[in-house]
């Protein structure tokens, strides 16, 4: 396995690759990875000949109150995991690299992105939309694989690819949670005990969600209700959002008709994790 960190030799690579037929797969990560992103690696192990991990701390899409300057990084680590997993190159750029100094051209778009995250993230999607397609023309995949507890991204990217028409397939993947249900994320190595303890609200409101959904209740506002007195019961946790949505579009919905996403973002302390399910 190769770890690349310039986008001259990364083409230069997969251009050889492509000399010799195989097909490419892409995993788009921000590093510190977990068994979350080493599900989305065996899956473009086993469906692509050659497999691409990015490995980059995207800038455009921290707010400047966000962390940034303190997510978790740790290339070591990423790369024992991607060599164990089968990837064969991971990408890891320099922010300088990615973005020059006089950078100005954005991908955005109106729609998916106004709500959920979007409302309290105004630039997020901006930030995800334009290093992707930055990442999709560097690499060129035949596939790129995206897990679903990021939701509202996956959805963002499969429109912005069908929009801008881009020749590749984009991958849904299961969440992978931690045994007691808690959805694995990078951020999760800020909580304390207490509120590593605390952030299973989540994944419990949701399993009281999905059981009233699965009993036949359709009423948006009497799901909401109950899933969020649930995690208002939790001293350490303060709700962003929680919303039902038409999935894949995204749209505000009062009964539930067809397949829908109950999704979450909630701060437990100072960490803001989100969860979600697909009905």
């Amino acid at each position: 396995m190769k770890i690349i960190e310039t986008i001259d030799e990364l083409r230069a690579q997969v251009k050889e690759w492509r000399k010799e037929g195989f097909r490419v797969g892409l995993v788009p990560t921000m590093g510190y990875l977990h068994e979350g992103h080493k599900s989305l690696i065996d899956r473009a192990v086993a469906e692509n000949d050659r497999v691409v991990v990015s490995d980059f701390v995207n800038p455009m899409q921290f707010g400047p109150s966000e962390d940034l300057a303190s997510y978790p990084r740790d290339l070591d680590k990423d790369a024992k995991l991607c060599e164990e997993a089968g990837a064969h190159v991971i990408f890891h750029p320099e922010a300088s690299e990615m973005y020059h100094e006089d950078f100005s051209s954005f991908v955005d778009m109106n729609t998916l992105t106004k709500g959920l995250c979007g409302k309290t993230r105004p630039i997020h999607f901006r930030g995800v939309c334009t290093v992707l397609t930055k990442l999709f023309h560097i690499v060129g995949a035949d596939r790129a694989y995206f897990g679903q507890k990021d939701a509202q991204q996956l959805a963002v990217v499969k429109h912005m690819v069908q929009d801008l028409n881009f020749d590749m397939e984009i991958i849904g993947c299961p969440i992978i949670r931690e045994e007691d249900g808690l959805a694995k994320s990078s951020r999760n190595t800020y909580l304390s005990s207490e509120e590593r303890q605390a952030a299973l609200v989540l994944s419990k409101s949701l399993k009281v969600g999905k059981q009233m959904l699965e009993a036949g209740e359709r009423n948006c506002k009497k799901i909401l209700r109950e899933v969020s007195a649930i995690i208002e019961k939790e001293p350490l946790a303060k709700i962003d959002y929680v919303e039902i949505v038409s999935w894949p579009n995204l749209l505000p919905v009062e009964e539930v008709e067809g397949q829908i996403l109950l999704a979450m973002a909630v701060y437990v302390g100072k960490t803001r994790l989100i969860d979600n399910i697909i009905f």
